[in-house]
């Protein structure tokens, strides 16, 4: 860079006399460019009343250039102060988009996403004001949702567009105690707010949400899902009844498919069927089913061929004789109850209450997956099956979806298959996906890229941060620097669901509506004393008891 004077460089255009400059472009590229802004204009704007033009120039902030008659909108990705030249600082920046000048005032009003003509190096740069993000992040007239603050600020609304964020997917990410669980519930109530007759369905899988959403939500848990068994397909079936591995796996997989297809066969309704397939969701007797395969066995001639078939027999009676598989497995749930299942925990209609949560904290660990499996399996089926019917779009949000989408899950369970399709071809069937997780970096790849908005909290992990990282557009990254040192209850927002990338503070949620994920408080619990025994007596009542 030549030497000149730093009058001479900042000095501001006439119109713009009642605006200090504070640098001016010095390299244009297509996305991101170089501004050299003068750290003695910088301080000058410090103490300035206007807390967006306070904070000028600091990494994640705004600054503005004119162009013709439109003022670019930019943002600060990263610093650094000039070689041998303590008066100049090198700021990265990229372009955000681009709004109209107001002739009298130089007021910018129509803000809209992208660039239409670049500046020329030299052309001198502006603070950002109040009045300006009041433009750029003013909602426009389609159906959204307001959350928080546009940070700095006090009293800018951020928005969400709700059409554009559920359309095209939606993660929620954020280490544990950013305040992530609360975040999801108000995002999740406003949605319900401006949509009381929506369909949600929320996966929950420590118990939280049933305290948030008692008033506007169905609950469900172990004692009321009823989720028949016979709703699981074949692959499903496999997860639970098959405990083999290596080639007997196959063997003993290809027994229970002929006998699951003869079983589902023998009901009323499957008899109806022309064409019958082992996945098709037709109700079916699992003593039918056991009986099926000990006929098959007789049918041996050597006694160490019947191995596979002890094996798949032992099983299914183990899973029926077990009183924690009950809500599942249960002979009271034969009959074909599945249009009842999909009204029920698909809110159709939604009364009122268009969120079901869906507590899976007390089933077994063991059946955890193929639950959330089958759950998610039936969105989509019926989404894909309802084609030509008037359509009924749904939202499937899923609560810890590391552990159901695991990054190097080679063998591929059913759980993780079925979310990764969704995740793939689910808005063209109405299906829309939200994933909340606190380790996105245990995410399976390319399911994170799927999701056209990222809300993106305190990450704490550098494998963590890296991973969002890749997955979010180009024109966010000055903002994503900054999410190591997000608040609680702060985040950043980039892609459909914004106009531009957005930090913002979350809203307070009323105490009633906040999930019971709360941190204990050991210096106040541990003073409190007495009741022990009662305490213990009533824990193993219900420990013994699996939660009955």
């Amino acid at each position: 860079m030549t030497e000149m004077s730093s009058a001479h460089v900042f000095a501001p255009t006439a119109p713009l006399a009642a605006i200090k400059s504070i640098g001016m472009v010095f390299e244009i590229a297509g996305s991101s460019s170089l501004v050299m802004l003068d750290p003695f204009a910088l301080d000058a704007t410090m103490g300035d009343p206007d807390p967006v033009v306070a904070t000028a120039g600091s990494v994640g902030s705004q600054i503005k250039m004119r162009v013709g008659g439109s003022w670019l909108i930019a943002n600060v990705r990263s610093l650094k102060l000039v070689d041998g030249h303590e008066d100049r600082i090198a700021a990265v920046i990229d372009f955000l988009g681009e709004g109209d000048e107001e002739k009298l005032t130089g007021k910018l009003y129509k803000f809209r996403r992208g660039v239409t003509r670049y500046p020329t190096p030299g052309c001198l740069v502006y603070p950002v004001s109040t009045g300006d993000l009041r433009q750029i992040y003013s909602a426009d007239d389609r159906a959204h949702i307001e959350i928080g603050t546009v940070y700095p600020t006090k009293d800018i609304r951020a928005a969400l567009y709700v059409d554009a964020m559920l359309g095209k997917h939606f993660a929620l990410l954020g280490s544990t105690g950013t305040g992530k669980s609360t975040s999801a519930a108000l995002i999740l109530h406003r949605i319900c707010e401006l949509s009381p007759q929506g369909h949600i369905v929320m996966v929950d899988p420590h118990g939280e949400y049933a305290a948030a959403f008692k008033g506007n939500g169905a609950i469900y848990d172990v004692s009321n899902l009823q989720m028949p068994y016979w709703l699981m397909n074949f692959e499903e079936h496999c997860e639970v009844f098959v405990t083999s591995s290596g080639s007997e796996q196959q063997i003993d997989a290809d027994i229970l498919a002929k006998c699951l297809l003869m079983a589902r066969a023998k009901g009323r309704l499957g008899q109806e069927i022309g064409k019958l397939t082992v996945d098709a969701p037709v109700p079916y007797l699992l003593s039918d089913l056991t009986n099926l395969i000990s006929l098959e066995m007789g049918k041996m001639d050597r006694a160490g061929d019947t191995a596979p078939y002890l094996r798949l027999r032992t099983k299914i009676d183990e899973v029926k004789a077990d009183p924690r598989y009950g809500f599942m497995f249960s002979g009271m749930l034969v009959a074909d109850t599945m249009a009842g299942f999909i009204e029920r925990i698909f809110r159709l209609p939604g009364d009122g209450k268009p969120i079901s949560i869906i507590d899976v904290s007390g089933v077994p660990s063991e059946i955890t997956s193929v639950v959330v499996a089958v759950l998610s399996r039936m969105v989509f089926d019926f989404a894909i099956w309802s084609r030509g019917e008037p359509q009924r779009p749904i939202l499937l949000v899923c609560e810890e979806a590391h552990r159901y989408i695991p990054a190097g899950d080679d063998q591929g369970s059913s759980v993780g298959r079925i979310l990764s399709r969704i995740a793939k071809e689910g808005r063209k069937y109405g299906v829309s996906l939200g994933l909340i997780t606190q380790r996105p970096s245990d995410l399976a790849e390319g399911v994170l890229s799927q999701c056209g908005t990222i809300i993106a909290m305190r990450l704490n992990n550098d494998r963590d941060q890296a991973f969002v990282r890749a997955a979010m557009p180009e024109g966010a990254r000055g903002f994503l620097d900054s999410i190591p040192a997000l608040r609680n209850r702060e985040c950043i927002i980039c892609g459909e669901g914004v106009a531009i990338p957005i930090r913002v503070s979350f809203d307070s949620l009323a105490e009633e509506k906040r999930p019971a994920s709360a941190d204990p408080l050991f210096s106040q619990l541990w003073r409190e004393t007495g009741g022990e025994g009662e305490i213990i007596a009533r824990t193993l009542k219900r420990w013994r008891a699996q939660g009955r």
